[in-house]
């Protein structure tokens, strides 16, 4: 351990409409080496590109900055950014992962039922005109959907989440989901090499079990629930994600 924390640097990657803030009290528990970038688009860096293009660039930059070894945590949006930044480089520079409640394809479509909840066609079309129109009324969507409990969770509430949502750039946000919507990165999380924790909410009410369990398929890939959490268990079962992150970090060590 360094300073009382990890052995290596680690990289959290926070979820669409989000910032880096949201992990403040991961990265206190996690210790100095644990860094939390503002994503392109959203919070300090709301003037960049939002596109997951310019949040892979934008890795490139924070692991080259952070050193060898680092673990990528990677919630909702942050994920698919470990996704497409591991397809590009294959793993060099990065010695572990974590994913957080995300689907690599998140539209469901014909054979294939691992994207998000009750998401039909006509629904997707509904949500992407009122993300286009109405944001507003959408982000109250995402604070309620966010957590198990619809109060929020230990040191974010539901009133925060829904004002850091509405905190950012509409056309950004909209720019995001569009591109979300179309993109598939099974592939990508089929050619993951790096030792990886599934990590799912049992209560989350934005992806099925059953898809934290194919992720889990992969070699190297082992799911980790957290049965009192929704889509936010960093957030809502703090202990026992912060034990999760030290357990990989000691088991790279020992490898």
């Amino acid at each position: 351990m360094t300073d009382g924390g990890l052995s290596r640097p680690v990289i959290l990657l926070h979820g669409w409409t989000m910032r880096g803030a949201v992990f403040e009290d991961l990265a206190r528990r996690l210790g100095p080496r644990a860094r939390a970038p503002d994503l392109p688009g959203h919070g300090a860096a709301r003037s960049g590109t939002a596109s997951l293009a310019a949040a892979v660039d934008m890795l490139d930059d924070e692991i080259a900055a952070a050193g060898p070894g680092a673990i990528l945590i990677g919630w909702s949006m942050g994920a698919a950014v470990a996704w497409a930044w591991l397809e590009r480089h294959g793993g060099a520079g990065v010695a572990g992962l974590v994913t957080v409640d995300m689907s690599p394809r998140p539209v469901n479509t014909e054979g294939w039922d691992l994207g998000m909840l009750g998401q039909t066609p006509e629904r997707l079309r509904r949500n992407t005109e009122q993300i286009h129109h109405d944001w507003p009324a959408w982000a109250e969507k995402i604070a309620t959907t966010m957590f198990a409990d619809r109060s929020g969770a230990p040191g974010f509430s539901r009133a925060d989440a829904l004002a850091q949502v509405l905190s950012n750039d509409p056309a950004k946000m909209a720019a995001y989901w569009d591109e979300m919507m179309a993109m598939d990165l099974r592939s990508a999380a089929r050619g993951v090499k790096v030792p990886w924790r599934v990590a799912h909410g049992a209560r989350s009410r934005v992806y099925p079990a059953a898809t934290a369990e194919w992720l889990a398929e992969q070699p190297g890939a082992k799911i980790v629930r957290f049965e009192q959490s929704g889509h936010s268990p960093h957030l809502e079962e703090p202990d026992a994600f912060a034990a999760m992150v030290r357990a990989l970090d000691a088991e790279l060590a020992g490898a």
